[in-house]
């Protein structure tokens, strides 16, 4: 799935390919199932991405970005949780 600048979106997953010392991060990072994050912008080729959460924003390559199952919020989520 494209990922989008402005646009808000839940993790549903990780993908099990993940490498194990990846997947550890994310995980400490609090990017864990069920977290949502905004994508704030893009860099000026396009990656990486900058991904805000209630605690910590983080830059993201787009192929790290590939390895979780994201699911796009709907409008009325998006600005009742902005």
């Amino acid at each position: 799935m494209p990922v989008k600048p402005f646009c808000r979106y839940r993790i549903r997953a990780i993908s099990p390919q993940t490498p194990a010392a990846f997947r550890q991060k994310l995980l400490s990072l609090g990017l864990l199932p069920g977290a949502d994050f905004e994508v704030v912008r893009a860099a000026p080729l396009g990656d990486p991405l900058e991904i805000s959460t209630p605690t910590l924003t983080i830059m993201l390559r787009r192929r790290d970005l590939a390895l979780l199952q994201l699911e796009p919020l709907p409008i009325s989520e998006r600005s009742a949780s902005v």
